[in-house]
């Protein structure tokens, strides 16, 4: 089993940042690849970014490209997203997901992530 827990959550005005972070426990985490999903009021959880085990792969949500950075590190088995300029349709619960089955490569579809974590709200005012 794995545990995530997100922290970093808050309101911020458009343009400013904040950043998320992500702590994993549990057996063998930092194997897995890591992603960050959000899901909007009325809206499906959607694919954010991810990063594999080694960060040597990462994709990102065409949306957040240039303005979200996704990071690890395995010695603290966290995951961070560090995101500038945010925009009021960055609202949303942010949720932060553990995929067993890959370490070197990292996909953006929901249902390959096997762990998540409760969430974290991030509401960007106009």
């Amino acid at each position: 089993q794995v545990q995530l827990v997100e922290s970093g959550g808050g309101l911020v005005q458009v343009g400013g940042s904040l950043r998320l972070s992500c702590a994993a426990s549990g057996r063998t985490t930092n194997r897995y690849a890591l992603g960050w999903f959000r899901q909007a009021p009325g809206k499906e959880r959607e694919f954010v970014a991810a990063i594999s085990w080694s960060g040597g792969s990462i994709k990102y949500a065409d949306s957040v490209k240039g303005r979200f950075t996704i990071s690890r590190d395995n010695a603290k088995s966290t995951v961070y997203l560090q995101m500038n300029s945010l925009q009021p349709e960055d609202t949303a619960v942010y949720y932060c997901a553990a995929d067993r089955s890959r370490y070197t490569t990292v996909v953006t579809t929901l249902n390959e992530y096997n762990y998540w974590g409760q969430g974290t709200q991030v509401t960007v005012s106009s």
